[in-house]
């Protein structure tokens, strides 16, 4: 029987000169003042070291986020520690999280932190004469073509002068600019939600099974999903979160499928059965009135895909973020519960 994970205070604190100077003094030895304090890393380093461990859970993935050695990560807090003189952290089992105190400094630290990361890029456009006006924006390519054109247009009639920059990158790619804070916030679909993002569906779309307009099944009145079974299949490549959802459906039902094309991008793959290469299964997102398709509803047998705004735990957005998020939909994350430290409980 697996034995119960025990909380305990984060041991990180190493010798001190101080005590060092009293075993010299104690040996008949004297020596210069010591400094008050062991790492003489200066209080921003110590917070951003304490904010990136905090933010990530771990030791390691904050001293990863940071370019810098779990050894000086876990100086700078053990110092920010002793100088506070109460405990920030502890550990829970592989785990870091913070503590009542860890968790308050957390607040206070995080904006100054974010603030001081841009005070160069806004000190340089005041000097140019101008604001500081950029978003960061990660979606993937169905998102970036069907989703964003009518709210990018929006957008740049509202804000001309903002530099918007669209990151065209994988769902995985674009949680992990989020978590990095490369990106103000990614556009998307999210079937797993992890403990440190903060995810607000906006749209929802029903599966569609399509197929070319003389298909045997596009004359079906009622298909089911033994019918699909002797169609060759055109998918995503199968990393790809919609090849995993089907593959499921098909396991959960034992129903035997074969794919017959892996291929990215939903207008490539709608091209592809309408040349009669075979069927496939799509959001409803990219279906269009000029396509010449058989279009089914399939959502009696395959889930229903929401498409919302991902943002990380805590993160404060910037003017400019927030005026695009307001366009997607008003008051999206307009309350207090994705400032959450972002403390994972998984």
């Amino acid at each position: 029987m697996a034995k119960p994970q025990r909380s305990t205070r984060l041991k990180l604190n190493a010798e001190t000169p101080r005590s060092r100077a009293k075993r010299a003094a104690a040996r008949g030895k004297t020596r210069e003042p010591a400094p008050r304090f062991y790492y003489k890393g200066n209080r921003i380093k110590q917070l951003r070291a304490f904010c990136a461990v905090a933010k990530l859970g771990s030791v390691a993935r904050g001293a990863e986020s940071l370019f810098l050695s779990q050894s000086s990560v876990s100086l700078q807090i053990a110092a920010l520690q002793k100088e506070m003189r109460i405990a920030l952290v502890e550990r829970v089992g592989r785990r870091v999280q913070l503590t009542r105190e860890g968790l308050m400094l957390f607040e206070l630290a995080r904006p100054v932190l974010e603030g001081l990361d841009g005070l160069e890029r806004e000190f340089r456009a005041k000097l140019g004469g101008g604001s500081v006006r950029e978003l960061n924006l990660a979606a993937g390519s169905s998102t970036i073509q069907y989703l964003l054109p009518p709210l990018v247009q929006e957008y740049r009639d509202r804000h001309p002068n903002t530099k918007l920059q669209l990151h065209n990158v994988s769902n995985r790619d674009g949680l992990a600019l989020v978590r990095s804070d490369e990106v103000d916030f990614a556009f998307g679909s999210m079937v797993d939600v992890p403990g440190d993002l903060a995810y607000e569906a906006v749209h929802h779309f029903d599966p569609m099974l399509i197929a070319p307009l003389d298909h045997p099944l596009a004359a079906k009145a009622e298909i089911r999903l033994e019918d699909l079974s002797p169609y060759g299949l055109i998918l995503p490549p199968n990393r790809v979160s919609t090849f995993r959802l089907v593959d499921l459906v098909f396991q959960q039902h034992r129903v035997p499928y074969q794919v017959a094309i892996e291929v990215g991008g939903w207008e490539v793959i709608k091209q592809y059965v309408a040349m009669g290469l075979g069927i496939s299964i799509v959001s409803g997102m990219c279906i269009e009135p000029g396509d010449r398709l058989a279009v089914r509803n399939v959502r009696r047998w395959f889930p229903p895909r929401s498409y919302g705004v991902v943002v990380r735990r805590g993160k404060l957005l910037s003017p400019e973020a927030r005026a695009f998020v307001d366009l997607i939909k008003p008051g999206l994350f307009s309350r207090r519960d994705h400032e959450d430290t972002g403390q994972s409980e998984r």
